[in-house]
């Protein structure tokens, strides 16, 4: 099968489920149809698999799957891949035919889509999210987000994708890494990253004490310490700066905010978020906002406000060298906006690329050839081979 040279992986979103299971988990027609076809005859067919908006080309894992199967049955399935992974694919534009047998192309269909639509969507907002933000490290945090295990796998993969797209178009930072050793090998690593969620605070009573426990279990790990628990955002990251000084001068030593929605950073309230954006960017409010870009501006939680804010305050108390991940909710608009204001971040952990709205990730197979002759329904005549 011509793959068009795609990087392989073993990854258990392209070997499940296995050849034999096929049946089970495909469309109930499309079974029928296999049982129409073997009784009258099989035919060469092709298909054109296309998507209704505009995506970044994520097909591997769809492509190794069907690989799978095919060498299970023993069928030379041909690929036609007009669209090579990490390529801008536009809305309704065939991003690969597959030519082969009827019989043997029929039943995987459903599962063949299931793994392609989801992947190109989220794989184009991670390209948006990076090319946005070429400055910023960005580590994905979707795992907990998904439906199971191969969706984890499938997002994982989209997020390297589009990650390697803004690499090559403007230079990105991208994703450097992910909070899943599974699936860490797309980022070029062994193991996921990831140092405390909000428990380990709550666990050790304070802040700092965290910070303590983890660097104590941990030595060789750079530190990396959430600063909201308590809702002291500036007070609680400037003590753990001074406890441990020489980290946070050697850049060794970050500070994580993921200010909840529902109250501003320490110290900060509507007018004081515009207040940090007038000294530091003021062009970002300047113009007419929708509430949500507002939001992401100056609003409660993560705002690019509150993020400014820190930075001064660090920078103030001198820890310019410490550094600010951010997380909750970085979606491609708010990525957007935070380009806008230019906030200091220097990583976003983020899940928030996964699709949206689930019907954009609705891939579509249609069979255009039959033993050579074009025939597909009417008003898809624009899936002919050109």
């Amino acid at each position: 099968m011509d793959d068009g040279h795609l990087p392989a992986f073993t990854t258990s979103a392209a070997s499940y489920p296995s050849p034999g299971e096929v049946h089970r988990w495909t469309d109930k027609y499309f079974d029928r149809t296999k049982q129409v076809v073997g009784r009258f005859g099989d035919c060469k067919v092709t298909y054109a698999v296309f998507m209704r908006r505009p995506v970044v080309s994520a097909p591997r894992l769809a492509l190794e799957w069907l690989t799978s199967v095919a060498a299970e049955r023993g069928v030379k399935i041909d690929v036609d891949l007009r669209y090579p992974e990490g390529k801008w694919v536009g809305a309704g534009e065939p991003m690969f035919y597959l030519t082969g047998s009827f019989y043997h192309l029929a039943d995987t269909e459903t599962l063949l889509l299931q793994k392609l639509g989801p992947a190109c969507v989220a794989a184009y907002n991670a390209a948006m999210m990076c090319t946005d933000l070429p400055k910023v490290a960005f580590l994905a945090m979707d795992a907990r987000h998904c439906a199971g295990a191969e969706m984890a796998d499938i997002m994982a993969y989209a997020a390297s994708v589009g990650s390697e797209r803004a690499r090559r178009k403007v230079g990105a930072l991208g994703f450097i890494g992910n909070a899943t050793d599974a699936t860490a090998h797309y980022f070029g690593h062994k193991e996921g990253f990831g140092t405390m969620p909000h428990a380990l605070i709550g666990y050790a009573g304070s802040t700092v004490r965290a910070a303590e426990m983890f660097h104590e279990t941990h030595p060789e790990q750079n530190l990396t310490v959430l600063v909201d628990y308590f809702g002291q955002e500036i007070t609680d990251s400037l003590a753990v700066c001074a406890r441990f000084p020489q980290l946070a001068a050697a850049g060794r030593l970050s500070v994580r905010i993921d200010t909840p929605g529902s109250r501003f950073l320490e110290a900060l309230d509507p007018a004081q978020s515009y207040a940090v954006l007038e000294r530091h960017v003021p062009g970002a409010i300047r113009g007419y906002r929708t509430p949500s870009e507002l939001a992401h501006l100056v609003g409660p939680g993560v705002s690019a406000a509150a993020i400014w804010r820190l930075r001064e305050a660090l920078d103030e108390a001198g820890y310019p060298n410490a550094r600010i991940v951010a997380s909750s909710g970085f979606s491609p608009a708010k990525c957007h906006m935070m380009a806008e204001a230019e906030a200091p971040i220097d990583v976003i952990g983020t899940g928030s690329f996964l699709p949206e709205n689930w019907n954009e990730t609705y891939a579509t197979a249609d069979v255009i050839e039959y033993d050579g002759v074009e025939r597909v329904k009417l008003g898809r005549e624009f899936l002919f081979r050109r």
